[in-house]
């Protein structure tokens, strides 16, 4: 059998990146996949063929096309991830002209195998900067059979890709595997969640609670699939099924039985179930939810003082406790005095302890489950940038069985190394719960094998603007605190041996380019990633990632005060050098306040740097408002990558 189906998907990118998120579904005739269009664009079948195209587009400027390829295995009683196809595809990419991988990773879910891949590449002869394309892939194995789907388009501005990713991601299996999968039956994938609590809508940020974001724990750095204000009500609580639906119930304070509400992320469908909550009390909101190693979720209120668990297999609703267990500990009046801060937010362990955290400072609260017996002290963290709006926290395995804490913090994510009680920053974002399987259930294995206890991660060394290999770098992986030297090949490339789930610390040095430290997510599988490294030339632009401010103002948010400090560093490493401070804005309100705006956080930056010690003639600036996008300004997710601060070398 040869292709079963082809999608081709024609976008005029201008139409696309104008459009608001919202999918309608397509499912296969024969019952065995899912997968989302957005609901504006026009769908025309023909024989074997599939064609979504924006409604009263004009002929595309650019054009991608998505293609589903489905074809009987002939060794479909073998794992097809062990038979080199990793690195089948790395090697292809590597032959393509200036090729760059973002990543290629593979993982196995058990009732399916996945190849995963994004990459760019030289078009044409052309320079690297222009004629370049890039390619988003998923290639999965189920059943039998082989379902590849590809995206590819022009490079372009940054954004223009979301709606082509969040068609790929919305790709999902119906029902069983069919026979030749190694099939163990339903398991929670890796996916994690989290309600946010904002939403930026005509210049200013609203309350939000019905929007959820999407995450992959093998890396969730990377940018969320959104699902736009889904739930019908706003919430507080979310937690994940076994079944890999999300659970969640109103925030309202009503004081009377209410049911919960069951999200597929999946379909995009919810509804509610026959699940009633009791009444929360007079004072108090349903506001988090958790599920155990059995798959029951359990709804815990603002006080604390009701927890209650729902058993899905069952339908049963029970009471767990109607007093918060806290009050037994010494620490108590420490935490709940007049003004005091919340700890009704809660996940729970495989070994049946209840942690809450308490909002004002992110210190943990456990509590034995079946006891009800609370720790004899508070569990302090360090790493931590300020006090107020700790949120919620989450126990999340990943398909290795490496078990990682993420917790909500006031403005971003953080997970946190239980050995020393340290967190670590992840990314930004406001959430008020966050939502995951607890307890990741990984596939028995039909031929015996374990799961390997340690991964790879493998890639090139690359010119950021040639994209040449870089065999001279000074290459050095490992973790913050101990980096070993790692060989290159004549051909840039390099291998480093790497823990599921960890973060790899990665410092690239040589003459003549700007100093590279970066921190990478390797997760259950092998990894491929280069590495870029941007030359010491005049000319060249580079954005100060995470450099943000207060909304409107012009005073720098904490998590800004790293990349000013790597800044700070090469200034102080190349005496010669000279820069431009460049300041951006997004196209939302006036534009000459816009203007001034941009031009007074470049001075902000300024004076950060001058104050330790870099010359003042050293540092030029230039606010440039909205009149520089990078990406698509018709919707917050791209809009906000507009809102940036870049430096120019003027002089070396």
């Amino acid at each position: 059998m040869k292709v079963l189906l082809t999608l081709v998907l024609a976008i005029c990118w201008q139409t696309l990146c104008a459009q608001q998120p919202g999918l309608s579904m397509y499912t296969d005739a024969q019952g065995r996949f899912r997968l989302g269009y957005p609901g504006s664009w026009q769908l025309q079948q023909t024989a074997g063929q599939l064609t979504f195209s924006p409604a009263g587009s004009q002929p595309a400027t650019g054009q991608a096309t998505l293609t589903i390829t489905a074809r009987p295995d002939s060794l479909s009683t073998l794992n097809p991830l062990t038979t080199g196809q990793l690195d089948s595809v790395w090697q292809r990419i590597r032959q393509l002209p200036q090729a760059q991988v973002f990543y290629l990773v593979q993982q196995d879910a058990g009732d399916h195998q996945e190849l995963r891949y994004d990459y760019a590449y030289a078009a044409t002869t052309a320079p690297a900067a222009a004629g370049r394309s890039r390619v988003l892939g998923r290639r999965l194995w189920r059943g039998g059979y082989e379902y590849q789907l590809e995206y590819r388009g022009t490079v372009g501005p940054e954004g223009q890709w979301q709606p082509g990713g969040e068609l790929l991601e919305s790709f999902g299996f119906l029902g069983a595997a069919g026979t030749g999968s190694n099939s163990s039956g339903p398991i929670c994938d890796d996916k994690m969640y989290g309600i946010a609590a904002l939403r930026y809508t005509n210049d200013q940020w609203q309350d939000d609670c019905r929007t959820i974001h999407e995450f992959s724990v093998a890396d969730p750095s990377r940018p969320p699939k959104i699902h736009r204000q889904v739930l019908p009500f706003q919430s507080y609580a979310l937690t994940k099924g076994f079944d890999n639906c999300l659970y969640s119930v109103t925030k309202a304070p009503t004081n009377t039985p209410e049911y919960i509400y069951r999200y597929n992320p999946a379909t995009r469908q919810g509804s509610y179930t026959s699940w009633q909550l009791p009444a929360q009390g007079p004072e108090a909101v349903w506001i988090a939810a958790a599920t155990d190693e059995q798959g029951d979720l359990y709804f815990s209120t603002s006080d604390a003082s009701k927890l209650v668990r729902v058993s899905p297999g069952t339908g049963a609703v029970a009471t767990v406790w109607t007093s918060d267990p806290a009050r037994r500990a010494a620490y108590y009046s420490s935490i709940m005095f007049a003004g005091a801060g919340s700890h009704g937010n809660f996940c729970l362990d495989e070994a049946g302890t209840l942690y809450q955290i308490y909002s004002t400072d992110g210190s943990l609260i456990k509590v034995d489950l079946k006891s009800r017996q609370p720790a004899p002290a508070l569990a302090q963290l360090t790493g931590l940038p300020e006090r107020g709006g700790y949120s919620d926290l989450l126990f999340q395995y990943d398909a290795a069985g490496q078990r990682r804490l993420y917790l909500a913090g006031p403005k971003a994510l953080y997970w946190v190394d239980m050995s020393n009680r340290k967190a670590h920053y992840v990314r930004q974002g406001v959430y008020t719960d966050l939502a995951g399987c607890n307890l990741f259930r990984g596939p028995a294995r039909a031929d015996g094998v374990p799961v390997a206890a340690g991964t790879s991660w493998r890639g090139r060394v690359l010119d950021a603007v040639t994209l040449q290999p870089l065999p001279g770098a000074q290459l050095q992986l490992g973790t913050a605190d101990a980096k070993s030297v790692v060989s290159l090949t004549p051909n840039g490339v390099f291998s480093f041996p790497a823990a599921p789930g960890r973060s790899v610390v990665a410092q690239v040095r040589l003459p003549g380019y700007f100093p590279t430290d970066s921190t990478y997510t390797v997760g259950s599988g092998p990894l491929v990633r280069d590495i870029l490294v941007q030359p010491l030339t005049v000319g060249t632009v580079l954005r100060l990632p995470d450099v943000q401010f207060e909304q409107g103002t012009t005073r720098l948010l904490l998590t800004s005060y790293p990349s000013l400090d790597e800044l700070l560093a090469i200034l102080k490493q190349n005496p010669g050098l000279t820069i431009q401070l460049r300041g951006h804005t997004d196209n939302v309100g006036d534009p000459q306040k816009n203007l001034v705006l941009s031009e007074q956080r470049v001075s902000a930056v300024k004076i950060y740097l001058v104050g330790l010690g870099i010359a003042p003639r050293r540092i030029s600036g230039i606010g440039l408002g909205g009149t520089e996008p990078r990406a698509s300004n018709a919707r917050e997710a791209t809009r906000k990558l507009n809102r940036r601060v870049e430096f120019r070398v003027m002089g070396i």
